[in-house]
């Protein structure tokens, strides 16, 4: 598992960070994240759909957030880590057991931002209720990663 110290690691996008001291020090360039126009990867529609299925499988307890630390930032992971977390508290509080959610996908929209990012919507149908979940893919490293995801 990431550990915290690695989770509060200089943010390699930028040119420059902050040493513990607090001075300004250059971040090697040989470590920024480079851009990577949307011509130059391969089409994201199924990346998208795996991540939304696999995202509402971390917050439901039955997969390990881990697979996902690959295609999403830090900033993503952090957000998806504490929102399992209290999902895994909700579940014990009311002595729920830890279940595969059942969902078809009903459908996927992306649409170009800019060069290099992508934003989509996932809608999920649960059977009872019907959820989207909202994903931005930036081209970095000449890899899709995902800047945000939100399940709403």
């Amino acid at each position: 598992m990431r550990s915290i110290r690695a989770l509060r690691a200089v943010d390699a996008t930028q040119s420059s960070a902050h040493s513990s001291a607090g001075e300004l020090i250059d971040a090697d360039p040989l470590f920024v994240r480079e851009r990577t126009a949307a011509s130059d990867l391969p089409d994201p529609k199924p990346l998208i759909s795996n991540l939304a299925r696999s995202v509402v499988e971390v917050i439901a307890g039955v997969r390990d957030i881990e697979q996902l630390s690959r295609w999403v930032t830090d900033d993503v992971f952090r957000h998806l880590l504490i929102r399992t977390q209290h999902a895994a508290r909700a579940r014990q509080a009311r002595r729920r057991p830890t279940r595969r959610p059942n969902f078809v996908e009903l459908t996927l929209r992306v649409q170009d931002t800019s060069e290099n990012i992508v934003d989509a919507v996932v809608v999920l149908d649960f059977g009872a209720r019907v959820r989207a979940v909202t994903v931005r893919l930036e081209g970095l490293d000449r890899r899709w990663r995902a800047s945000a995801i939100h399940v709403l």
